[in-house]
């Protein structure tokens, strides 16, 4: 796996110094800034998004960058590696989101969330997937999306929490990943859906939380079965639906799963440094037929003899620090 150094922009603060004078003492001030911000650099053995591998079931190296203001609005950025088998082209994602967290002071520990998300894969798209042809082709190379789109995704969220516990709806403004007619589906999947619950409870070992996720993908649109592929140049072989030599031979066209995640989280301190986090969690989705390694969506869309099953269940560890 190629891994790609993530380089993010630091935002800063500006703190504007008021000087007061009386008679023959001058006294320098600053005013306190209501805005606050945090970076984090991490380290994962799989990057799972929603369930799902991005990097192939390697590592992966992360980065990120938080901007807050009392207000409660709030503006950062997050990027990884990920694997152009899954991505072609692409080896990074970037993500850019904005939003509102916010209190009901009616009831105590009760809080909402709001904001909006765009996740942007540089240099990659549908039309830069190369599948094989048919079986009498195996070894040939097929461009099957020319007109595809990019995997550059936006979504809308909001969401409500009390004390431990949340729960968040999030839906696209544009179609799935680049899942459009064009590339092989049924419609566009422009309004898919993700819902999910969150629990981090914490544990009489200080430090200690006890983490668990479900959460349930909505795609809106399924994969075409009677979609025909660009044929070969020069030739008069067409496409169709298989990535790989073991693409969509489960015969799954739909994405949609439930994913789940549970495990441990624990903060520390590194020589009276603290910010630092390590977990431990076991992670995976019920849908092998689409996700899995005979499936559309476990298969290589770069045209390799390899596939992989990116659902499946594993034990994940994560170390990172926020600064």
């Amino acid at each position: 796996m190629v891994k790609s150094l993530i380089s993010l922009a630091v935002l800063g603060t500006l703190v504007t110094p008021a000087v007061y004078a009386a008679e023959t003492t001058k006294t320098e001030t600053k005013e306190e800034s209501n805005w606050s911000m945090t970076t984090n650099m991490g380290f994962v053995s799989d990057y799972r998004a929603r369930g799902v591998s991005q990097t192939w079931r390697k590592e992966a190296i992360q980065a990120g960058i938080d901007l807050t203001h009392s207000s409660g609005f709030y503006i950062g950025a997050f990027g990884s590696n990920v694997s152009p088998n899954t991505y072609p082209k692409a080896n990074v994602e970037l993500d850019l989101y904005a939003g509102y967290n916010g209190e009901i002071k009616a009831v105590e520990g009760l809080g909402y969330t709001v904001g909006a998300i765009g996740y942007f894969y540089p240099n990659g798209s549908w039309n830069k997937y190369n599948g094989f042809a048919d079986n009498r082709t195996a070894n040939a190379e097929v461009q099957q999306t020319p007109n595809g789109g990019r995997w550059d995704t936006y979504e809308a969220n909001a969401g409500i929490s009390y004390k431990w516990v949340s729960a968040k709806g999030s839906v696209t403004l544009g179609d799935w990943y680049g899942a459009e007619q064009s590339t092989g589906w049924t419609k566009s999947t422009r309004g898919t859906t993700y819902l999910e619950l969150n629990a981090a409870i914490p544990t009489p070992l200080d430090g200690l939380t006890l983490i668990g996720h479900v959460g349930r993908l909505n795609v809106n649109g399924q994969l075409d079965a009677a979609y025909t592929a660009a044929p070969i140049p020069g030739t008069s072989i067409g496409g169709g639906l298989p990535s790989g030599p073991n693409a969509s031979l489960s015969g799954a066209l739909n994405p949609d799963y439930t994913d789940y995640k549970v495990g441990l989280s624990y903060a520390f301190k590194v020589l009276n440094a603290d910010g630092w986090n390590a977990g431990l969690y076991y992670i995976g989705h019920n849908n092998d037929n689409y996700w899995g390694s005979r499936g559309y969506g476990g298969a290589s869309f770069n045209g390799s003899i390899e596939a992989k099953n990116l659902n499946k269940d594993a034990a994940v560890f994560t170390l990172g620090r926020t600064f």
